[in-house]
């Protein structure tokens, strides 16, 4: 085996600088939160925003397809982001499925939840003995 380093061609622009990752570190900064809690609030405030704007039913695929294509999109634009400022695609691959998962979970579990289940009927429930 030799000690031979994988050489990268020089970055493009330096690492942080394009315009739309200094744009997700403010809202980082501004905000308070971890990037992981702020994938997961803008996919809730997409689901029940879009829910709510366009009067789709929780149970449909609209809303889940709607968060889908914006995750994507905003993890293409990391990735090649992460390209010009060097970052390896074996880097930033990985990272970019953590931040897909980690942005659709809840909109699944709360779009199976009202397909397959009556959480979001907005029935009351019955009153049993521990709700009296």
């Amino acid at each position: 085996m030799s000690n031979v380093q994988i050489q990268y061609p020089a970055a493009i622009v330096e690492p942080g600088t394009t315009f739309f990752q200094q744009a997700k570190l403010w809202l980082i900064d501004a905000a308070g939160l971890e990037k992981d809690a702020l994938h997961i609030y803008f996919a809730l405030i997409l689901l029940f925003g879009s829910v709510w704007l366009f009067r789709w039913p929780l149970r449909s695929w609209k809303p889940f397809a709607l968060i889908l294509a914006f995750a994507l999109i905003g993890e293409a634009w990391d990735i090649r982001d992460g390209l010009l400022t060097r970052v390896p695609l074996a880097v930033s691959v990985p990272l970019s499925l953590h931040d897909l998962w980690n942005t659709m979970f809840w909109p699944l579990a709360i779009l199976l939840l009202a397909r397959f289940t009556r959480v979001f009927d907005g029935q009351p429930a019955a009153v049993g003995p521990l709700d009296e």
